[in-house]
């Protein structure tokens, strides 16, 4: 019988470790080193997925029998995608994009198995409907909640939920970063025993 095979995070985001941690397994995160500029004309869903798969891959080489888990998210609002902000002044430009509309978070998982070359790969949509907040709050909400290291500006998980109108989608966890539902189910397929 092989022994279970080692678990890897393929990222640096530490959102998607806390989510993972939410699962109770044992893990390792490796930044991927993966180039994560769109390719021309592709759209928002297929460069979530195929970052997702470039992630898991990168990381291949040096654990031949992992498992490992790769995710990405693109935020689209108004046909804008919307990258991590970094700066106030960014924030507070994607915050008003976002004012009155929806946005759509394409979140990729992938699950490869560098033992057999198995993929498992999807994109779970979460599509969050923002409220018509004024300028004054965005200010507070940036100053703060300080969300510059999240696609679209606001943590969902936080106080950016008061920027909220509603919420559609199928798995909550998709929305900060990792599709838990889906993982759970890929993991399972993978044969691991999960609580």
């Amino acid at each position: 019988m092989l022994p279970s095979p080692l678990l890897i995070l393929a990222s640096s985001s530490k959102y998607r470790r806390e989510l993972l941690e939410r699962l109770k397994l044992s893990f390792i995160s490796v930044a991927p080193e993966v180039d994560e500029s769109p390719l021309t004309e592709e759209g928002p869903r297929e460069l979530a997925l195929r970052l997702a798969c470039a992630k898991a891959r990168a990381v291949r080489a040096r654990h031949p029998t992992a498992l490992i888990i790769g995710s990405d998210q693109v935020a689209v609002a108004a046909d804008t995608i919307l990258h991590k902000p970094e700066t106030f002044e960014n924030a507070t430009k994607q915050l008003k994009i976002m004012r009155g509309k929806a946005v759509s978070f394409h979140t990729a998982l992938c699950l490869l198995s560098a033992r057999s070359g198995r993929v498992q790969c999807e994109v779970n949509t979460v599509v969050v409907h923002m409220r018509d907040y004024d300028d004054a709050q965005i200010e507070r909400y940036l100053k703060t909640e300080e969300p510059y290291d999240c696609a679209g500006s606001a943590r969902i998980e936080g106080l950016g939920i008061a920027l909220v109108r509603r919420i559609e989608g199928d798995d909550p966890s998709a929305l900060i970063g990792l599709p838990l539902i889906s993982l759970c189910n890929m993991l399972r397929a993978e044969g691991l025993a999960l609580p």
